[in-house]
């Protein structure tokens, strides 16, 4: 179980900034981070069910690795279910920024080869990529920042190809339900064969329907875990089968044992940097 100390050690890292206000793009969430150290910072990503985008923002490169090995430096994308991300740098500074998967699928044009890899922002977004970057570090204000950040997610959005309605009903009913959904009974009740729904689904989120459930459950379990409930408790109520079945889910989404989870620094600054009334709202697109 995780103590109100280790909690607060990871969280005191860093400086947050967030919006003040709600946002133009349902399914969409940004947070500011500025490193208080100048020690080196080496950071295990915990997989998330959106796509977060990290805009680099520091002096020094911001260097992240995937579990092949292969490094990205600079500013990334980083998709659904990604084992093994790890971020490394000095002095970081950067925006972060999570897109429901239908967002991400209009606003960065991809969707399977997003599943679980880490690319370049440059790669998806070519020159434009660039040009945002320049206007955020030109910005006097982290509210400035934002703004910039939201008017280029606006821009895309709109200039790019939304996901296909019963896709976005079907993430849509997998998040308000907490993963706790079957496949079939989902592609039922939008006409489509179990088929179907399975190319169309991963083809738009990036991950096949079943996989998507266990991530958007998998995630509730892990801020369970990291409010300091034992994983039994967190079993029980997250719709697991037995501790065993949740220990399993744990180590294929994150490379660790539900223990690791609850103490992991990623974790501990949700509170501040995606506190929100309403647990879903920032993972619900826009239908």
């Amino acid at each position: 179980m995780r103590s109100a100390g280790q909690a607060h050690d990871a969280a005191s890292l860093w400086d947050i900034a967030t919006p003040s206000r709600r946002g133009r793009l349902p399914g969409v969430s940004m947070a500011g981070f500025r490193a208080r150290t100048t020690d080196p910072v080496d950071l295990g990503v915990v997989p998330y069910p959106a796509v977060t985008v990290a805009v680099d923002l520091g002096d020094a490169p911001l260097a992240v690795d995937d579990v092949s090995g292969r490094r990205q430096n600079g500013s990334v994308v980083v998709g659904l279910a990604s084992v093994g991300v790890r971020g490394r740098g000095r002095d970081v500074e950067c925006l972060q920024v999570r897109l429901s998967p239908p967002v991400a699928h209009a606003v960065l044009g991809a969707g399977a080869e997003l599943g679980a890899s880490v690319v370049s922002l440059d790669d998806l977004w070519g020159r434009d990529a660039a040009r945002t970057q320049e206007q955020l570090r030109a910005a006097r204000s982290w509210e400035e920042r934002f703004a910039i950040a939201e008017a280029a997610l606006v821009r895309r959005y709109e200039a790019g190809r939304a996901v296909e309605p019963e896709v976005a009903f079907v993430w849509g009913q997998m998040v308000t339900n907490l993963g706790g959904v079957r496949v079939e009974r989902l592609a039922a009740e939008i006409g489509w064969s179990r088929k179907r729904l399975w190319s169309r689904f991963r083809a738009q989120i990036g991950l096949p329907p079943k996989r998507a459930a266990q991530l958007v459950r998998f995630d509730h379990a892990a801020h369970r875990l990291a409010a300091g409930h034992s994983a039994a408790q967190v079993a029980a109520e997250t719709g697991y089968v037995d501790q065993s079945h949740l220990h399993r889910d744990v180590v294929t989404f994150a490379g660790v044992t539900p223990t690791a989870v609850g103490i992991a620094p990623w974790l501990a600054v949700d509170d501040v940097a995606w506190a929100s009334p309403a647990y879903l709202s920032r993972y619900l697109s826009k239908s």
